[in-house]
Formats: C-alpha cells, structure tokens, sequence
C-alpha cells in the first residue's frame, strides 16, 4: 500500500523536476526570483539538481524499504544533489564581466 508520505514525497520531486525543467528549456522563471536570477536558465538546472538530490534521498532512503541495505546511499544522493544545485545557483545569481572597451589614443 502506497502511503501518504510516498505520495507527497513523489509530487514535490515531480513539482521541482517539472518547474526546474521548464525553467531551464524556456528561460521563464518564476515571480519570487525572477529578480535575483541573472541567467533563469542556469537556475532551472539547479532547481533539476535539487531535485533529483531529493528524489534519490526519499526514494533509496525513507521511503524506499523498511530496512535498506545501503544507508549512506541515500544521504550522498542528497549531499550531491544540493552541492550541485547550490553551485549552479550561485552561478545562476553571479553578475557577468564588465566588457572591456579598447583605450585609444585621442588625436590632437
């Protein structure tokens, strides 16, 4: 029997995938941090990486098996996940580089 912390489990990874994937193919992103996001694309594979970070946590970890074989598996999938997706974040948040303009000697 699927329990309701299965399923609440399994619609926030979906709802992170989904919005993360949508942000990352059209470059929308959402109103809360759409002014933060520099490059909305970049914050989209982040908020995947999240995702998946969590979806490895939830579903090899607590809601996997009464009894898993593998106990660090999970928590490393979780590690990973939100390292990768802090870093791409952070990206995501960096001001690019000033362009540089060519100094040129003024004629007299």
């Amino acid at each position: 029997m699927i329990s309701v912390l299965t399923v609440l489990g399994a619609v926030v990874v979906g709802a992170l995938l989904v919005l993360g994937a949508f942000q990352a193919a059209t470059g929308w992103a959402p109103r809360w941090v759409r002014d933060e996001v520099l490059r909305p694309r970049l914050s989209g594979a982040a908020t995947v990486a999240h995702g998946v970070g969590l979806a490895v946590f939830l579903f090899l970890g607590p809601l996997g098996s009464p009894l898993p074989r593998h106990t660090a598996l999970p928590l490393l999938g979780l590690a990973a996940g939100n390292i990768v997706g802090a870093g791409l974040q952070r990206l995501a948040r960096r001001p690019g580089r000033a362009r540089r303009t060519a100094v040129t000697k003024a004629s007299s």
